[in-house]
């Protein structure tokens, strides 16, 4: 937790656990990669080094969003850190081409 300037305590921003390498299946991916929102979500994160949960919802609620996040996240796929009280999100391309060569752009060449 952190005080900021009028004594209120501000709770600290949860950090996000994220799969090793290692740890990643092909079955988690593919059903990751499953439903179209969590689909555009890494579509749109391919053409950009990162983005805000906001920049990628669509208009969709929070709640809905928190979910395919999660999916995401624990698939491997893509990797949230804190910003203040900002959620950044990358895809995680190097650690995906490692584990499964070739995948991550065979998918996304696709339309």
């Amino acid at each position: 937790m952190a005080i900021n300037g009028s004594l209120d305590i501000i709770p600290a921003m949860r950090t996000f656990q994220h799969p090793d390498p290692e740890d990643l299946t092909l079955e988690r991916v593919l059903y990751a990669l499953s439903d179209p929102v969590r689909m555009g979500i890494v579509r749109c994160l391919a053409g950009v080094a990162e983005a805000t949960c906001g920049e990628l919802d669509g208009g969709r609620p929070k709640s809905s969003m928190s979910h395919h996040f999660r999916v995401l996240r624990d698939a491997g796929l893509v990797q949230t850190r804190n910003v203040g009280t900002t959620h950044m999100n990358s895809l995680r391309k190097q650690v995906l081409e490692s584990r499964f060569p070739g995948l991550l752009d065979s998918i996304l060449a696709q339309h």
